[in-house]
C-alpha cells in the first residue's frame, strides 16, 4: 500500500507544492527559481560518506532488484490496483532526502521500493537521488543490512546497543523511518548473524513481526509478496541471501536464472521434438521392412504354389483335381500347365 507523507504541524503546505508544470520539451522548468532544491540540487554523491563496505552490502541490493517480479500485483481485498514495471521505483545507495526545513538531511537506504512513482524523475531523467518533498511517496518497503557500529542507527528501541547524541543533527534512520516518514515496512537483516528482522508499522509504531529463525521469511500481505533467505549463488559467491518469494514460498529467478531455464526449456524441446522425429522415422523403416518381408514372403508363397500345381501335373492329375486339392483356380492350373509345355 502507497504510504504517503503525512506532514509534521509545524510543516506549512507551500512546502511541498510541486514543480511548474512543464510547457514544453525543452529543459526550461528545470531553471525555473525554486523555493526548495530539486533533486539536481540534492545528488547522492557525498565525499565525506564512505562507499559500499563490502561485497555483500554490493550485491545482496542487485539481487533484490532483479528477483522483483516486473509487476507488483497487491491484494485485491485492498482495492489497489496493480502497479506495472513503470509505477515501481525501486533504488539502493541513493540519498532519500525528508526534511524541507532541513534540506541536506538525508538517509541513504541500503534498498527500498516506492510504488505509484514513475521510474523516472518527472518522466524524464534517471534520478540522482529521492527528494521527498518533490515526490510525495515514501517508500513502501525500506531495508536495511546492520553494518558494524550500526545497530543503535537503524534498529532505534528494539536494540541495546546505546545511542549517541544527536542533538543538533539529524534523526536515526529508526526514528525517521518511522516517525517522519512513516514507512510500513521496515526489514532489517544482519548478515553475520544471519538474522531477519521485520517491522510492520501500527498505529504509527513498529511492531516487530515474528519470523522463523529456522525457516527466515516474512510475507507482506497487502503487496502479496515475501521475502525470505535462501543458500545460492550470486555473481560467484556462494552463501545465503536474500530474495523475493510467492506465497509457496517459491523464489523468484534471477535474470540469469530465468534465461537458464528458458534455454534448458527450449532443448529439451527441441530434443523432444528430434525423439518424436527419430520415432517417426523409425516407425516409417519399420513399416517399409515389414511392407518388403510381406512381400518376399507372398512371392515365395506365390513360388511354391506354382511348384506344388507343377508337381501335380508331373503326377499325372487333371486340373480340376489339382484346383481342388491346392485350393485355386482350374484356370491358373491350366494356364501354368500351357506354359510348362
Amino acid at each position: 500500500m502507497v504510504n504517503r507523507m503525512n506532514l509534521p504541524s509545524t510543516t506549512s503546505v507551500d512546502r511541498w507544492q510541486s514543480l511548474p508544470e512543464r510547457e514544453s520539451p525543452s529543459n526550461e522548468w528545470r531553471l525555473k527559481p525554486l523555493t526548495l532544491p530539486t533533486m539536481y540540487d540534492l545528488p547522492s554523491e557525498d565525499p565525506e560518506e564512505p562507499g559500499l563496505p563490502d561485497t555483500f552490502h554490493g550485491l545482496q541490493p542487485q539481487l533484490l532488484d532483479e528477483t522483483l517480479p516486473d509487476e507488483i500485483l497487491p491484494d485485491e481485498a485492498l482495492c489497489l490496483s496493480p502497479y506495472s514495471a513503470e509505477q515501481v521505483y525501486s533504488a539502493f545507495d541513493l540519498n532519500l532526502y525528508y526534511d524541507s526545513t532541513q534540506t541536506g538531511w538525508h538517509k541513504r537506504p541500503d534498498w527500498f521500493l516506492c510504488l505509484g512513482v514513475p521510474r523516472l524523475y518527472k518522466g524524464l531523467v534517471k534520478r540522482s537521488s529521492y527528494v521527498m518533498w518533490e515526490e510525495k511517496v515514501a517508500p513502501t518497503i525500506v531495508i536495511e543490512f546492520l553494518s558494524p557500529g550500526t545497530e543503535a542507527e537503524d534498529l532505534g528501541r528494539f536494540t541495546s546497543k546505546t545511542q549517541r547524541s544527536r542533538l543538533g543533527k539529524p534523526p536515526a534512520k529508526f526514528v525517521v523511518y518511522e516517525e517522519i516518514l512513516k514507512i510500513p515496512n521496515y526489514i532489517v537483516f544482519d548478515e553475520e548473524t544471519q538474522r531477519l528482522r521485520f517491522f510492520r508499522l501500527v498505529n504509527e509504531r513498529y511492531q516487530e513481526q515474528t519470523i522463523e529463525p529456522d525457516n527466515p521469511r516474512l510475507w507482506i500481505p497487502e503487496l502479496q509478496i515475501g521475502l525470505g533467505l535462501t543458500d545460492c549463488i550470486v555473481r560467484g559467491y556462494e552463501g545465503s541471501w536474500l530474495r523475493w518469494c510467492d506465497a509457496e514460498g517459491q523464489f523468484f529467478p534471477t535474470p540469469a536464472e530465468r534465461y537458464q531455464a528458458e534455454t534448458e526449456a527450449a532443448q529439451a524441446k527441441a530434443e523432444a521434438a528430434q525423439a518424436k522425429a527419430e520415432a517417426v522415422q523409425a516407425e516409417v523403416v519399420s513399416e517399409r521392412e515389414a511392407k518388403e518381408v510381406a512381400i518376399a514372403e507372398l512371392a515365395q508363397a506365390q513360388q511354391q504354389q506354382q511348384q506344388a500345381i507343377l508337381n501335380f501335373l508331373n503326377l499325372g492329375l487333371s486340373s480340376e483335381q489339382i484346383a481342388i486339392a491346392l485350393g485355386v483356380d482350374r484356370e491358373q492350373v491350366e494356364a501354368l500347365r500351357t506354359s510348362s509345355k
